[in-house]
């Protein structure tokens, strides 16, 4: 099998020192065309960034503290709706060329486990991609803070409320202690219904103060957040396309495969006429 081999490459490589002008032809045609791209080519920036997606720290249990759902957020981002509605927010026609790029070229992808959604874009410059994901984002984020406005307003209120009627608790409980200690001029039935309310009120005080810890604690903002993007935005150096490197690299490769098809086209074709 070796000697298989060997032959067939030094078969390979007469035809090559024969029909070298076809292989070099081919070459030189792909590199121009590779020269062309890279030159003419506009160079497209990519901004990347990180959405946090807010939660609600009061949800009942069983269900997701998150706002809005991963898939639901990333679904409403992908909407032409939303996404005009970023182009308007930093006053970019619709259908001009940025517009068609960003639409183009947003891409998202989630990571539940780090309640992260990764957002990039490209455009035609590093300044305008960096205004692109930051307008995404922070539509996003008005649009969850309108959906989580009437939840916390009701969390709210009811720590409010409960505040109160714990006040009144003390002051009630304080009330019938006052009572179970004036033994003197109260009679025993008096006395024991004093302290059977006594034992209702502290009942209620411990049943508010737990209440209202614990609301205190999921409104704290480790457990209530608003949609955010936690880490400044990332632009490279260099532009994502077009990729100069990478270019040449598949241009030389092509060109050589296509030069070897090329000669061994001609070889044939000269051979047989």
């Amino acid at each position: 099998m070796k000697a298989e081999d060997d032959i067939y490459l030094i078969d390979m490589g007469r035809i090559l020192i024969r029909r070298w002008r076809w292989f070099a032809v081919t070459m030189v045609a792909v590199l121009a065309a590779t020269f062309a791209f890279t030159f003419f080519a506009k160079p497209q920036w990519e901004a990347t960034a990180w959405v946090q997606v807010g939660e609600f720290g009061p949800t009942p249990v069983g269900r997701d503290p998150k706002i809005e759902p991963f898939q639901r957020a990333i679904e409403r981002m992908k909407t032409r709706g939303y996404q005009d509605g970023v182009l308007r927010d930093l006053g970019l026609p619709l259908k001009g060329r940025d517009a068609g790029l960003y639409r183009k070229s947003l891409k998202l992808a989630p990571d539940p486990y780090a309640n992260l959604i990764r957002l990039s874009v490209r455009a035609g410059s590093p300044e305008l991609a960096r205004k692109l994901v930051t307008a995404t984002g922070a539509r996003l984020q008005v649009i969850h803070r309108r959906i989580g406005a009437q939840p916390m307003a009701f969390a709210q209120a009811r720590l409010q409320t409960a505040r109160e009627e714990l006040r009144s608790a003390r002051a009630e409980r304080d009330q019938w202690l006052q009572r179970t200690g004036d033994g003197a001029r109260t009679s025993s039935e008096g006395q024991l219904l004093a302290g059977m309310m006594l034992t209702e009120k502290e009942g209620v005080i411990r049943g508010l103060k737990a209440e209202i810890d614990d609301l205190v604690v999921r409104l704290a903002p480790r457990h209530t957040y608003d949609t955010s993007l936690p880490w400044p935005v990332y632009v490279p150096d260099r532009p994502a396309s077009p990729n100069k490197v990478l270019a040449w690299g598949v241009g030389l490769l092509l060109g050589a495969a296509l030069g070897l098809a090329a000669a061994v086209a001609g070889n044939a074709w000269r051979r047989r006429t």
